[in-house]
């Protein structure tokens, strides 16, 4: 199964010339990738049922496009988002296509930062902290990691939350390519995922991400990354370590004809599967 992988520290090669002119990677992988209102949606129905009330300030690590973060402030006159990148090329991105665009209203409640997530400027803290995309898999020593989440539980409220996701299942750990096709306003494109390597012995591996275009450019390699496949329970161990007091899987059902659907409801067991995704709330 092909999974959602980060926009964030990125390794971006020069998209190919087309016809129309240059390929627009980014806008190819927030169609490809990405569901800004389904990602929001979770968020703010989960928060609530956490805490019993609406979080207003939302901070988006490794934030890409800064897509979330737009669907974030357009949701409700009082939602404020932040979003922070180590990339200043995507953030320049972001800054035309998603926060340019909004109303003088909107756009003041959208503030785009390059900085290390783990040390985020000082300002008023965060009701929710998200790490989408498996973006934090970029940390790949425990070390790194549990620092990276000790930093989230400094910054939140104290009544903050902290979302995130993960993949995995048998065939995460294989060499594998898989594609699919995207349904866009400007024609059909292919949509490639590469898991090119693991290595079992330090759990790094290399995925890729390519695009075949309508008029049968192909863009090989757009996105690169190279991170560590982390475990459920290494992740929910290392969120304890960093402080937090209770942690939550989401795990998602089947529809009658045996396909995800996209309902995430909290889990203590699942079954084994070739290949899922899934979201994880950690309470400070």
């Amino acid at each position: 199964m092909p999974p959602k992988p980060a926009a964030a520290a990125r390794s971006a090669a020069p998209p190919a010339p087309t016809p129309a002119g240059q390929a627009d990677i980014h806008r190819l992988y927030e169609r490809a990738v990405q569901c800004p209102e389904a990602e929001v949606d979770f968020l703010t129905e989960r928060f609530r049922w956490l805490r019993g009330r609406d979080a207003r300030r939302l901070r988006e690590d490794f934030c890409g496009t800064a897509a979330v973060c737009r669907e974030w402030v357009e949701r409700h006159p009082q939602n404020n988002a932040l979003g922070l990148d180590a990339d200043a090329a995507v953030l320049a991105w972001a800054e035309r296509h998603n926060r340019a665009p909004l109303p003088p209203s909107s756009r003041a409640r959208l503030q785009l930062l390059r900085a290390d997530v783990r040390a985020a400027p000082p300002g008023e803290a965060p009701d929710a902290v998200i790490a989408m995309n498996f973006s934090y898999w970029l940390f790949r020593e425990r070390a790194e990691l549990r620092d990276y989440f000790r930093a989230v539980h400094r910054d939140l409220a104290a009544d903050g939350v902290f979302f995130l996701d993960a993949y995995g299942g048998y065939d995460a750990f294989r060499a594998i390519i898989e594609e699919r096709t995207v349904e866009d306003d400007e024609g059909t494109f292919t949509y490639r995922w590469e898991q090119a390597s693991y290595d079992p012995i330090t759990g790094l591996m290399d995925c890729h991400i390519d695009f075949a275009l309508p008029d049968g450019t192909e863009l090989r390699r757009a996105f690169s990354y190279r991170w560590r496949l982390w475990t459920l329970p290494e992740i929910r161990e290392l969120l304890g370590e960093a402080g937090f007091r209770r942690v939550v899987v989401y795990w998602q059902g089947w529809s009658e004809d045996g396909e995800p659907d996209g309902d995430f409801q909290p889990a203590e067991h699942a079954d084994a599967d070739a290949g899922w995704i899934c979201y994880l709330s950690a309470q400070k």
